[in-house]
């Protein structure tokens, strides 16, 4: 284990202090996390709380600046490193609105990402386990892909990449009910293969079908609470402010 301010670093994904500016404003205003692999943690929050911005910060995108703090992925030091190499390392990100790549079949991007990985499964076993058909994997790349296919495409892809740490960001947004079942398996199966999840909602409708092991909430750029499932319900009667108090 690589040592981190004379403590011993845990296996999974640290946030530490982090302050996050984009296009001139602050918008997360020290955050801290810990995400050991193996578990599945949710992150809740009201729309500009800056839940989409830890994701993306933590995947690397260049739009968002950081102004101070770390993340570290298995004790090293990521903060830095371009989106390419994070997922080298072992992240992987399931993204809102996942892009079209015209020209690109399902089956080649999942073949790419499985000589990387090493994953052993075919192209239509992943996309089986996604709950879509194999004359998918002839297809470009979200190419006339629908919301819950896109979602569910998204999975094949994390799955082909064997990841530590898996950052999803809204995957209940946008899809039916049979999508959502099939998502909430594909966590379940990513903690089985010991990778640490976390679930970022506005809403408990995954929630339904997967039992974290921590649940966070934030609010304006900070994570204010931690704790388990009751902060659900909490929320659900309350509303995210009244949570604070709890």
């Amino acid at each position: 284990m690589i040592a981190r301010w004379g403590q011993n670093s845990m296996e999974g994904l640290e946030v530490i202090d982090l302050w996050v500016e984009v296009e001139g404003k602050m918008i997360l205003k020290g955050v801290n996390l810990a995400l050991p692999r193996g578990e599945i943690h949710v992150l809740m929050g009201p729309n500009g709380a800056g839940k989409s911005t830890l994701a993306m910060t933590i995947a690397g995108h260049p739009k968002y600046k950081v102004v101070r703090g770390k993340i570290l992925l298995d004790g090293e030091d990521i903060t830095n490193d371009p989106p390419e190499e994070r997922a080298r390392k072992g992240l992987a990100v399931l993204f809102q609105m996942p892009p079209e790549l015209e020209g690109v079949t399902v089956a080649e991007l999942l073949n790419k990402i499985k000589e990387r990985s090493g994953c052993k499964e075919d192209v239509y076993d992943l996309l089986r386990e996604s709950n879509l058909p194999s004359e998918m994997a002839y297809r470009y790349v979200n190419k006339g892909f629908s919301g819950g296919e896109r979602k569910r495409f998204e999975l094949s892809r994390i799955l082909a990449m064997k990841p530590k740490i898996v950052i999803m960001d809204e995957p209940d947004s946008g899809v039916d009910i049979e999508s959502l079942k099939v998502i909430a398996e594909g966590v379940k199966r990513l903690q089985r293969e010991r990778a640490g999840v976390l679930v970022i909602t506005h809403y408990r409708n995954i929630l339904k079908y997967i039992v974290p092991n921590k649940v966070h909430i934030m609010i304006d750029g900070k994570i204010v609470k931690s704790g388990g499932v009751e902060l659900i319900e909490i929320v659900e009667k309350k509303g995210f402010k009244e949570v604070v108090a709890a």
